[in-house]
């Protein structure tokens, strides 16, 4: 298989570089695999394809204000530091550039010294390994001094920190926003809850990965980028009830998918576990625990796409992206959403 089958034509345009004011007001196109039909809607409309015993599962990770802009200390030159996994309290792993202006034993400063760093290593791939220094305590600092790395192809700048937060985020850790969940506000939730509809709650920490585009024209070449994940046994208990008692499954993004499918088991049973995953989802795999998946539109020919095409089929989803592009959706991060529905 190959990774030009995944390719769609997408006008620039249709990038979506600023959140809508109302979250819940996104658009939604609803593509159901049984008719082959597509339906348009708007995101808080999702309720009507929601009945009492489904269950939707979130990832509640929250987004650290990863990149941070100091100065090498002694020549002042600028640097740029972008978190990337956290080592232990202080040590971090990141992306610096430029990178020859931070070779090991060089200090950076930010904030005018209210954070300083030391850099340890250069480790494979050319990230260092760094040691912050500070007084207080370094996530105050880090939401003070830091700034949301937004994706590449989003160049405006974000007014609003909390844009790219989930109403939801809980548990600090991602490099980038899980945005499937964007759309969903406070009263958006508890009606749905009314409804009798449960939520379970996964923490998969969204790694920079995610934006890696697939180099081999074979995908089965390509190399999954690894997540951190977290499913609590009261919340594995959630989706098993649910699909015990004839509920559907529906994935708030590709990050609760890969995280649930990381965790079920041949019998379609999801345990409680924690670790890091690298599960590479595409057109053959058979799932375990999804039946229906709420996402973005996402970049051609990524691996995000292709779990989509592993779900839908990959004729459907790609006759899914046409009409998005026709009908002028706004595509990727900032986006509209999507809803499949396989039953």
């Amino acid at each position: 298989m190959k990774t030009s089958d995944f390719y769609y034509d997408l006008p620039e345009e249709l990038i979506a570089q600023e959140p809508l004011r109302d979250r819940a007001s996104s658009r939604m196109l609803v593509a159901d695999l049984q008719t082959h039909q597509m339906t348009h809607r708007h995101f808080r409309d999702i309720k009507e394809y929601l009945k009492a015993g489904d269950c939707i599962v979130i990832n509640d990770t929250r987004v650290l204000p990863a990149r941070l802009h100091g100065v090498r200390v002694g020549t002042g030159a600028h640097i740029e530091v972008l978190l990337l996994a956290r080592k232990s309290i202080d040590t971090w792993e990141v992306l610096v550039r430029p990178g020859k202006k931070a070779r090991p034993g060089d200090r950076i400063s930010f904030g005018e010294g209210k954070l300083e760093a030391e850099v340890l290593e250069t480790i494979e791939g050319g990230n260092r390994i760094i040691r912050f220094r500070y007084d207080g305590v370094f996530e105050a600092i880090l939401d003070e001094l830091g700034e949301m790395p937004l994706p590449p192809y989003i160049t405006h700048k974000l007014e609003d920190k909390q844009r790219y937060q989930t109403v939801y985020a809980k548990h600090d850790g991602s490099a980038a926003a899980p945005t499937a969940g964007l759309h969903f506000t406070p009263e958006l939730i508890k009606e749905i809850e009314a409804m009798g509809v449960r939520i379970a709650h996964v923490t998969l920490h969204v790694g920079l990965g995610t934006f890696r585009p697939v180099k081999a024209e074979d995908i089965l070449e390509h190399e999954m980028h690894s997540e951190y994940y977290v499913v609590e046994e009261d919340q594995a208990e959630i989706i098993n009830h649910a699909r015990k008692n004839g509920g559907r499954i529906f994935a708030i993004g590709t990050t609760s998918t890969r995280t649930l499918e990381s965790v079920t088991d041949d019998a379609g049973i999801v345990h409680a576990a924690s670790g890091w995953t690298k599960i590479f989802i595409y057109p053959g795999y058979t799932f375990k625990a999804v039946d229906c998946l709420v996402t973005n539109f996402h970049l051609p020919e990524s691996t995000l796409i292709m779990l989509v095409s592993a779900l839908m089929g990959k004729e459907f989803t790609m006759q899914v992206y046409q009409e998005a592009v026709k009908e002028r959706y706004r595509f990727f991060s900032f986006g509209d959403a999507c809803l499949f529905l396989t039953k």
